[in-house]
């Protein structure tokens, strides 16, 4: 039995208007999707596409029905891990040709993203693309163009902006929880070299494509992108510039993306946004500091904790408000817990990604809000390799 559909007690925060933009899907698709099982077609058996079919065998009205990889050993891995027996492919255009299947996960590596993402479109699936959206400038307002000129439902897997605990806790942001925001921090440390093993040389840039430019924007694109994206998402504005630096100073292994990675992010109203990704120190690991003058939130990837400011350190355990069910509590060394029921976010983003569907509504993180994303994280791409200042221009989103 597949787990029933979580019902969050938090109320999720009303969509942003974007940018003056709007962003309609087509047909209002009749009641009788509300209770349609939806069929999946996963391209792209890698370590996240295989996660992501593990995580589908526990949703209920959600099947992989095909799945496609070039690599026969890899799509033999991907198949094991459902438990719904789907049909292997290896070429991704024969599996947009079934009929049968209604949607489909584009997990592959990022150059190759756009691409795929379009001729999914093109064959009438709805779209669920993996972070960051799309490699360059040009491939980005391809694909919106694209998204844009079609029906399908189209969602960005930037699963923490599904997570119900961070939607409380942009909430409480928005509330005034911490005052006026002053800066952010935000870092995603590891200790190891970031290489999958491989048993045949030529394999090498198939199986560790993140480690080549060409195929990959490193730690930035595949790391950094959830919290740039948390940042755009909190501040409703997107960066107006972007420094950094980066290199390879630890592994010299052949690689050419960054082993380490600092960047700044300037916003609109003046707030800064630092981006730190080590692979030599994993203190702390993944972490977003929201810093304002009434005091600080800290997240992870599962909990929260709010430290104010001043003598206002009672450690007295209350309740955050009447309707998400949300209490604060003291932890160790860590302010007052902010706890609120939620999912894993991945679990959720695909349970919103099915909801979105059968309702036919815009995904929380949609086509505009992915694009968005994925521009900021090429300017900080930019400004390390280039060394120089990147400027947000106001025709990057132009088609």
């Amino acid at each position: 039995m597949k787990r029933r559909s979580f019902i969050g007690k938090t109320a999720l925060a009303a969509t942003a208007t974007l940018a003056g933009s709007s962003f309609l899907y087509g047909n209002i698709l009749s009641n009788k999707n509300l209770n349609k099982t939806l069929n999946i077609g996963v391209i792209g058996t890698g370590v996240r596409g295989k996660g992501l079919m593990t995580i589908i065998n526990s949703i209920d009205q959600v099947n992989v029905v095909a799945a496609c990889d070039i690599l026969p050993f890899r799509l033999k891995e991907g198949l094991r891990k459902s438990n719904s027996n789907p049909r292997g492919y290896s070429d991704y255009q024969k599996l947009l040709d079934d009929k049968n299947i209604d949607a489909v996960i584009v997990a592959t590596p990022f150059n190759t993203h756009s691409k795929i993402a379009m001729d999914a479109l093109d064959a009438g699936k709805h779209v669920y693309c993996e972070k960051t959206m799309a490699k360059g400038y040009t491939g980005i307002r391809e694909l919106v163009k694209k998204a844009y000129e079609s029906d399908p439902i189209f969602q960005v897997g930037h699963q923490y902006h599904s997570s119900r605990l961070y939607h409380h806790v942009v909430d409480l942001i928005q509330q005034g929880k911490i005052g006026n925001i002053t800066a952010f921090e935000c870092q995603w440390n590891r200790h190891g070299d970031w290489r999958r093993k491989v048993k045949d040389p030529k394999l090498e840039k198939a199986i560790n494509w993140r480690m080549y430019r060409a195929f990959s924007g490193g730690l930035t694109a595949e790391l950094c992108s959830h919290q740039i994206d948390f940042v755009n998402w909190v501040l409703g504005e997107t960066p107006t510039q972007v420094m950094g630096v980066g290199g390879v100073d630890y592994w010299k292994d052949g690689r050419e993306t960054y082993d380490n990675i600092h960047l700044i992010y300037k916003y609109p109203k003046g707030i800064k946004a630092t981006f730190t990704c080590l692979t030599t120190n994993a203190r702390e690991g993944y972490q977003i500091k929201i810093l304002g003058d009434k005091g600080t939130i800290i997240i992870d990837r599962q909990n929260a904790w709010f430290y104010p400011e001043g003598n206002n350190n009672t450690k007295v355990t209350g309740v955050v408000d009447g309707v998400s069910g949300a209490t604060l509590q003291w932890g160790k060394e860590k302010g007052y817990k902010i706890d609120v029921e939620h999912l894993n976010p991945t679990e959720q983003a695909l349970i919103d990604f099915r909801e979105a569907i059968q309702k036919n509504k815009q995904p929380e993180c949609g086509i505009l809000t992915g694009a968005k994303t994925a521009i900021s994280v090429q300017m900080g791409l930019d400004a390390m390799y280039k060394n120089e200042i990147i400027r947000w221009k106001d025709d990057l989103l132009r088609f």
